[in-house]
C-alpha cells in the first residue's frame, strides 16, 4: 500500500505569502506532506515548470437562483460547477436567495435540495435578506449563522430587495452580535429610479443607457452611506461588485481611517467598459450587469485598487442569463428597453485566468494573485485554512497553472449554459490545465469532470474578521443598549 493517493510533484508551490518548489503529498483528499523526492503515490502528476496554486474559491455567483423579476439563471449546480472546475476554482459561495415572504429555513432547504445532487465541487451558502421580519431576525438568521451560514448580502436597491437604512441598521446589529459578516449591494436606488423614468420617457431605451441610469454617483452615495451605518454599529462590513474611483474612494478613506471595511470586485470592471454596452442592436445587452461597466479610465483605478489592497476579494459575480433566449435576455421581446433585461453577466471559467493574466502584465504579483483567488475569501467566510491554501491539513485543492500557456477565450470551449461570453476573442497569458478537488483531478486540459454529486456543502465558522473593533462612534452601544460603566 502506497502511503499516498496522490502526489503532484517538481512544481512551484505558491500561497499569498510564499513561492517554494515542493512535492505535495495527498491521502484522503488531505495534505499530508510537503516536501522534496516524496514515494510515489497511487497517482503521481509531474507539475515540472508549472505553478502549483490553492483551488480557486468563487464567492460571489448566482447559481439555479430566480431573479427577483422571476428569470431563472442558465446554470444549475451541475453546469455551474463544472464550469468553475474547468478555470481552477475548486469551491464556489453561491446565493441561498430569500424573496419577500418566504422563510429563510425554507430557502436554505430548498437549495440544499438543488446543490446536493448536481455539484461536482465543494460549495458553501450565503444568504440573500430581503425580508427582515421579526421572525427572520429574532430566530432564523441566528439560529442559521450558528448553523454555519455565516454571511449574507443585503441590497439598497432593486424594488423588491431593497432594505431601507433603519433595515440595514437592524441587520447589521445581528451580524455584529452573532459575528456574521454582511455583504452589501450598494447603489442609491432612488437615484437609478429616477434616472431610468428621465431616459424612458425622452426614449432613450436601448441597453447602453443602463450605464447613464446606474450612474457613479449612485454607487458612490450608497457605498458612503452603507459604510457610516456599519460604523455606527461597529461591524465589519463587506461592500460587494465595485465598479467605480468613486466607490473606491469611500473604501479607501474608510480604511485609512481604521474602520474594518472590505471591497470586492470583478472581471467585468478590469475587462469591460461603457462601450460594450453601446453595441449594434441589442448586442450590448450581453455586457448589461449592475453595476455596470465604467468607462476606460476607470479599468486603471480598478486594477490599481487592486495592486494596492484596497479591494481583498475578486468574485465572478456570475450571474448567467442567456442571450438569444426568452427565458434569458429576451425574456420580454427581442430588443426590449433597459429597465426589462436580466442584469448579469456570466464569469465563472473565465474569473482566475483574466486575473491571471494581470500577473503577466505586471498589474499583481504572484502572492496578490493567490490572495484575490482563494485565500483572503476562506479567510472572510470561515473556511480557512481548510481551503484557500497549501499546508498540511488543509484539503488537496490544488489547480495547476501553465503560466506561458496563452488561451483565446471562446464560448465553445467553456462549460456552463450560456450561448455567450463577454470576453470572447480576449487572449489571456497562463491557464489552468489541472484542477484538483479533494485529491481528485476534476479537469485536465479542457475536460471536466461529469461526475454529479460528489461536490460537498462547507460549513462556515464565524470569521475572526467579522468581528468588531471595538471602534464606536457614540458612548451609547446600540447593540447591548448600554453605556460605558452602567
Amino acid at each position: 500500500m502506497t502511503a499516498f493517493d496522490l502526489v503532484v510533484r517538481n512544481g512551484r508551490v505558491a500561497t499569498a505569502a510564499d513561492l517554494f518548489e515542493a512535492d505535495i503529498g495527498v491521502k484522503d483528499g488531505v495534505i499530508v506532506a510537503l516536501g522534496r523526492g516524496l514515494p510515489k503515490g497511487t497517482r503521481d502528476i509531474d507539475a515540472a515548470g508549472r505553478l502549483v496554486l490553492p483551488g480557486g474559491i468563487d464567492s460571489h455567483c448566482h447559481v439555479e437562483q430566480t431573479s427577483s423579476s422571476g428569470i431563472m439563471t442558465a446554470d444549475d449546480f451541475y453546469s455551474a460547477t463544472r464550469s468553475a472546475a474547468g478555470g481552477g476554482t475548486t469551491t464556489i459561495i453561491p446565493f441561498a436567495a430569500q424573496h419577500r415572504g418566504m422563510s429563510l429555513r425554507t430557502v436554505v432547504r430548498d437549495y440544499h435540495a438543488c446543490a446536493t445532487p448536481k455539484a461536482v465541487i465543494d460549495y458553501a451558502f450565503h444568504l440573500i435578506v430581503s425580508d427582515p421580519t421579526e421572525t427572520v431576525l429574532g430566530q432564523e438568521l441566528p439560529a442559521l449563522i450558528a448553523d454555519g451560514y455565516t454571511s449574507f448580502k443585503i441590497y439598497t436597491t432593486y424594488d423588491m430587495l431593497k432594505l431601507n437604512d433603519r433595515q440595514v441598521l437592524d441587520v447589521l446589529s445581528i451580524a455584529r452580535r452573532e459575528g456574521a459578516l454582511t455583504m452589501v449591494h450598494a447603489e442609491n436606488h432612488d437615484i437609478i429610479a429616477w434616472l431610468s423614468d428621465k431616459l424612458m420617457d425622452a426614449g432613450l431605451t436601448q441597453p447602453k443607457f443602463h450605464a447613464v441610469a446606474h450612474a457613479r454617483t449612485a454607487e458612490r452615495e450608497a457605498t458612503h452611506r452603507v459604510i457610516s451605518l456599519a460604523e455606527l454599529v461597529d461591524v465589519p462590513v463587506l461592500i460587494v461588485h465595485v465598479s467605480s474611483a468613486e466607490a473606491i474612494e469611500q473604501i479607501r478613506i474608510a480604511q485609512n481611517r481604521g474602520i474594518r471595511v472590505f471591497g470586492e470586485t470583478c472581471p467585468q470592471y478590469l475587462y469591460l467598459t461603457e462601450d460594450d454596452l453601446d453595441k449594434p442592436g441589442f448586442e450590448g445587452a450581453k455586457c448589461m450587469c449592475s453595476p455596470p461597466p465604467r468607462d476606460k479610465a476607470n479599468q486603471q483605478k480598478v486594477w490599481d485598487a487592486l495592486s494596492q489592497g484596497v479591494f481583498q476579494v475578486f468574485s465572478s459575480d456570475h450571474a448567467p442569463y442567456r442571450y438569444d433566449d426568452p427565458e434569458g435576455k429576451m425574456k420580454h421581446g427581442s430588443n426590449p428597453p433597459f429597465k426589462k433585461v436580466a442584469n448579469g453577466v456570466p464569469g465563472l471559467e473565465a474569473r482566475l485566468p483574466l486575473l491571471f493574466h494581470g500577473i503577466s502584465e505586471g498589474r499583481i504579483d504572484l502572492h496578490q494573485f493567490v490572495g484575490l483567488a482563494a485565500t483572503n475569501a476562506a479567510k472572510l467566510y470561515g473556511i480557512y485554512p481548510r481551503k484557500g491554501t497549501i499546508a498540511i491539513g488543509s484539503d488537496a485543492d490544488l489547480a495547476i497553472w501553465d503560466p506561458e500557456k496563452e488561451v483565446t477565450i471562446r464560448q465553445a470551449d467553456l462549460h456552463d449554459a450560456m450561448d455567450y461570453t463577454p470576453y470572447e476573442g480576449l487572449t489571456v497569458k497562463g491557464w489552468p490545465v489541472i484542477t484538483i478537488s479533494r485529491g481528485e483531478v476534476v479537469a485536465e486540459d479542457g475536460k471536466v469532470t461529469e461526475e454529479r454529486g460528489r461536490g460537498q456543502f462547507l460549513r462556515c465558522d464565524r470569521s475572526p474578521l467579522a468581528r468588531s473593533t471595538g471602534r464606536r462612534v457614540t458612548g451609547f452601544d446600540p447593540v447591548s443598549g448600554r453605556l460605558p460603566g452602567l
